[in-house]
């Protein structure tokens, strides 16, 4: 070959000699020229544009040269022709040459496509026998060859016309009997370049069949192949290829748990692991693989019993091989050895994460110990796939407790001095962290942050804040550990976390936070070197709340103003108009401060700056444009914020990593915390604006069951107009509607042609807020309207509403209005019966209405949820025993349901959302099992002056066979027990 290419080994060797850029470009240009000529030379071409002329070995050498001149980057527009000819040859040295030109110098969308198309379909279906041919074997060869040399130009040029025509061809050698092996994996991998161009090219259900016969060749290549293809058609279409399944976990049996392999194909001893983690890819696109038909829609999808124990058959089989794979990895001193094995293992763990809670308990406790060990090695890309794959397990419910076993072993990474690895320690930090362990975990991660790189501070400063706000029981700290993160590293401090921390401030009046904030932040700027991001909260923060500390010592408005305004000379111009309006509301609280402010306003009225500019002039004008009243109400403090469902903060953190990341996943959760924060704040403000009426009712979701939500008894008034009580087919919907709003926040409790009564209620602690929506549904106005509570001896009430609501004449709701109830309530002492309502009106025809209703005030509105180790939890629960103390009922469902996964899933959501009730992670014996720990308050003191309150704890036992719930309540008050039992038996029905 050497003495046939020399003209070209010239050649490449005169462009290796070039001395310069423009030497080679004179070569490569008269070579060119030469190659052009001798294409062209004569005055006799064949019809298809070649020169018959020219010999096979100087029509391959000149078609060699341009290819590499192609492949130098210079544009070679001409010699197609002579390239058809050496593809249409017989001869394999003239067809090889012809191809490899043929896929570099042509592309999809050329003009000369459509004629290389027939000559790529005859040597896909019907590939010409060279000439030296002897024997049927060598005929073969050649024929494979030519199909796999059409093949692999096919997925190179890959032009939509191309594909087109020639998928069908491709297609059928894939399938055929009579390929061989060799072919069908350049086909394979073919058809999955054709694929991923054009994504629709293939029916997938029709499809399906034939990639399952190709899953049962015996060849490991064509089986690897075959995944390959299969995984980039399944990305796509999973549902298409989930008949696929079995076939799967046939052949990883078959590698895992039987070693059966090929010699060429051991990998270290290690049967196909390239194989193998191409088919643990597979099944993760099924998440529900382990789930059987009947627990996934509650009936045989298929119909057919057999196809449920096959299903149980293959789910035996791939519990086991996970099993396996995670039991008998292990470092290996061989790294060739240790990375294939460890690629096929984290795949696994990454499919039992997929699996989620589906997954066995035992290959999740697996998969989170080995992790542990592989966290721990010195191997950094071990450790740090380790960290990143624990991450991803530590999302499944009830892994929480696992992962924090590893807690230290994760602190010690945060230090390593790989960066990457660093990333993701902070990663699983931040994931496995919680109420318990926040505090310690964020300590680490701020004391960590003095020396961590530039590269990795601004996430660490957004992770520590986040996590800071989630789980902050006392909002002080929270104030404590922003502060600290702008000491240590105020650059990478963005403004949405300091936005955040105003936010937060400013909607929680409650407590002591805003008075607690202003003097922490003064003393923070105090110093006169401080972070600018200091002096612009401080600034916020005093202006708004600064009065609330003007009474200490060394805080006054004055010194409030000068601690302040020592910052001016140094603050940028974002900062200084923070400062003007700090300034501004600080000269209207206090006298002493206006002289001070005003020289500054002076300065500033001709700032280069218009924002400065505008500000000083009109808080300067202010007093002399308006009265001083008006200028007060200007310049009160700001309204809470609006609550958003994502906060800057997680917008910010799912654009840095993405909404599938786990720390987004993390942070999208609200923690406890959280929603108890939330609660109270809205509260305060609906307390303090209680005497303003809503013009329109809140959204009013469906309404469903309650067993013993309502009074039904008329009773007319002798010597007035007749009285009618509520029809009987009304009734069953509002029990229903009772019972649905015992555990959600909103709803209907009464609807007819005349009234519908709107229901909104939130509790924190002890207290409650209900306020009650009296819409007028009629085409008349309804007079004399009244709503009253019984008295209990239980709830202290206050009630406020329309005028006239709670009078003895009543008041008019006119057509298409409103009446308002708010109702303020303090449980006292345990209860197990809801307070009693009578609404009375004249309807327009003259007929008087008494309707007797129930509010839906239930114990369980008072609940607190706690969080139990298993062993407290149990401790607790067997100190609980006794007759006074426990209450318990067995209930049945329905006839037409069945309890699966789905159903349990409803049942934990109705425990935390509905019951208020903490779950407790490792305390359930059994998925059919739920437990959870609570603490009723009241308002009632001690002796002590401490409030007292009750512990109370819940479990829920199905049994799926005879279709029922055992529920159970434990606590020191008997009306406690039956209370929770009560309101949990119909909430399980709703389910």
């Amino acid at each position: 070959m050497a003495s046939q290419a020399r003209g070209l080994q010239n050649f490449i060797s005169d462009l290796r000699n070039a001395k310069g850029k423009d030497e080679e470009y004179r070569r490569v240009h008269k070579e060119l020229a030469n190659i052009r000529k001798k294409f062209s030379a004569g005055s006799s071409t064949n019809a298809d544009g070649s020169n018959p002329s020219l010999s096979s070995y100087q029509r391959k050498k000149y078609v060699w040269k341009l290819v590499y001149i192609h492949v130098l980057g210079y544009e070679v527009d001409f010699g197609h022709a002579e390239v058809l000819l050496l593809l249409r040859s017989n001869k394999y040295s003239e067809k090889q040459v012809g191809y490899v030109a043929l896929s570099l110098l042509l592309r999809g969308g050329d003009p000369q496509i459509r004629s290389v198309i027939n000559s790529i379909r005859k040597d896909l279906t019907l590939p010409g026998s060279p000439s030296s041919v002897k024997s049927s074997s060598s005929a073969s060869a050649a024929n494979d060859a030519a199909q796999s040399l059409a093949i692999c130009s096919i997925a190179n040029i890959s032009g939509l016309e191309l594909i087109q025509t020639l998928h069908v061809e491709v297609q059928h050698i894939l399938v055929s009997k009579a390929s061989t092996a060799n072919v069908k994996k350049k086909a394979a991998l073919c058809l999955l370049r054709l694929v991923r161009t054009s994504p629709d090219l293939l029916a997938g259900r029709e499809f399906a069949p034939h990639v399952a016969q190709l899953l049962q060749d015996k060849h490991l290549g064509v089986l690897t192949s075959t995944m390959s293809l299969l995984n980039g058609l399944a990305s796509s279409h999973p549902q298409d290829y989930e008949s696929l399944i079995p076939y799967v976990v046939h052949i990883l049996g078959v590698l895992v748990l039987k070693k059966a392999c090929e010699r060429e194909y051991l990998y270290y001893r290690t049967p196909s692991p390239w194989l193998q983690i191409k088919l643990l890819k597979f099944l993760q696109f099924y998440p529900d693989a382990l789930v059987l038909d009947e627990e996934t829609n509650g009936s045989k999808r298929n119909g057919s019993v057999a196809a449920n124990a096959t299903k149980k058959q293959y789910i035996s089989q791939l519990t086991n091989v996970a099993g396996k794979i995670l039991t008998e990895t292990d470092v290996s001193d061989s790294i060739n050895k240790s990375n294939a094995d460890h690629a096929i293992l984290f795949e696994a763990v990454n499919l039992i994460v997929i699996w989620g809670i589906n997954a066995p308990i035992q290959l999740r406790e697996g998969a989170m110990q080995l992790l542990g060990k592989f966290i721990s090695v010195r191997e950094p890309n071990i450790r740090y796939l380790g960290l990143m794959t624990m991450a991803k397990l530590a999302q499944i419910e009830g892994s929480g407790e696992g992962v924090k076993k590893h807690q230290a072993t994760v602190l010690v990474s945060l230090k390593d001095a790989d960066i990457s690895v660093r990333r993701r320690a902070l990663d699983l930090l931040f994931v496995m962290c919680d109420t318990d362990n926040a505090e310690r975990i964020v300590d680490e991660l701020v004391a960590n942050l003095v020396l961590a790189d530039a590269a990795i501070r601004e996430e660490m400063v957004l992770k520590i804040a986040i996590l800071a706000e989630k789980y902050a029981t006392d909002l002080r700290w929270y104030v404590d550990t922003i502060i600290k993160l702008i000491t240590i590293s105020g650059d990478n401090v963005s403004d949405a976390i300091w936005h955040r921390v105003v936010q937060i401030v400013t909607n929680h009046p409650q407590g002591d936070l805003q008075a607690y904030a202003a003097s922490t932040l003064l003393v923070a700027a105090t110093p006169r070197r401080c972070h600018e991001t200091a002096v612009r909260v401080a600034a916020y923060i005093l202006g708004e709340f600064g009065f609330l500390i003007a009474e200490r010592s060394g805080m006054s408005g004055e010194d409030q103003f000068r601690v302040l305004h020592q910052h001016w000379a140094t603050a940028d111009m974002q900062t200084r108009s923070i400062l003007i309006s700090a300034y501004a509301k600080l000269s209207n609280l206090y006298e002493e401060c206006r002289p001070l402010v005003a020289p500054v306003f002076a300065r500033c009225k001709n700032s280069v700056d218009v924002e400065i500019q505008q500000r000083s002039v009109e808080y300067a004008a202010m007093r002399e444009a308006f009265v001083p009243e008006v200028v007060e109400d200007l310049l009160r403090e700001m309204p809470p914020f609006e609550d958003r469902k994502q906060s800057a903060l997680e917008i910010r953190l799912r654009e840095n990593e993405g909404e599938d990341s786990a720390a987004f996943f993390k942070a999208s959760r609200p923690s406890a915390a959280q929603r108890q924060r939330a609660a109270e704040a809205a509260a305060a403000r609906e307390v303090e604006d209680r005497n303003a009426i809503e013009e329109e009712a809140p959204p009013i979701p469906v309404s469903i069951e309650k067993e013993n939500g309502v009074v039904h008894k008329p009773n007319p008034s002798s010597g007035g107009p007749t009285s009618v009580g509520i029809p009987k087919e009304v009734i069953p919907a509002m029990r229903k509607a009772f019972s649905n709003l015992c555990t959600s926040p909103s709803g209907v409790l009464f609807e007819n042609a005349l009234l519908q009564v709107g229901v909104k209620h939130e509790y924190v602690g002890a207290q409650g807020r209900i306020s009650i929506f009296f819409g007028n549904l009629g085409k008349g106005p309804l007079k004399n309207f009244k709503a009253q509570i019984d008295d209990c001896d239980h709830l202290r009430v206050q009630k406020q509403g329309t005028d006239g609501l709670l009078d003895e004449e009543g008041c008019t709701v006119a057509v298409k209005t409103q009446a308002k109830l708010l109702v303020l309530v303090e449980v006292m002492a345990p209860f197990d019966d809801a307070p009693a309502m009578r609404v009375s009106f004249e309807a327009e025809n003259g007929l008087r209405h008494e309707y007797p209703l129930r509010l839906p005030i239930v114990a369980t509105s008072f609940m607190e949820p706690v969080t139990l180790e298993p062993g407290a939890f149990m401790q607790r629960w067997k100190s609980l025993e006794g007759q006074d103390r426990e209450c318990q009922e067995v209930v049945k469902t329905a006839s037409n349901a069945s309890i699966d996964e789905d159903c349990m899933k409803r049942i934990r959501t109705i425990m935390t959302d509905g019951l208020k009730f903490g779950r407790c992670p490792g305390c359930d014996p059994t998925p059919w099992t739920v437990s959870g720990a609570a603490t009723f308050r009241t308002g009632a003191k001690d002796v002590n002056g401490n409030n007292i309150n009750v512990g109370c704890l819940v479990r829920v036992e199905a049994n799926p066979q005879a279709g029922a719930f055992r529920v159970t309540t434990r606590t020191l008050h008997p009306l406690c027990s039956r209370a929770v039992k009560n309101v949990a038996i119909v909430s399980i029905k709703l389910a």
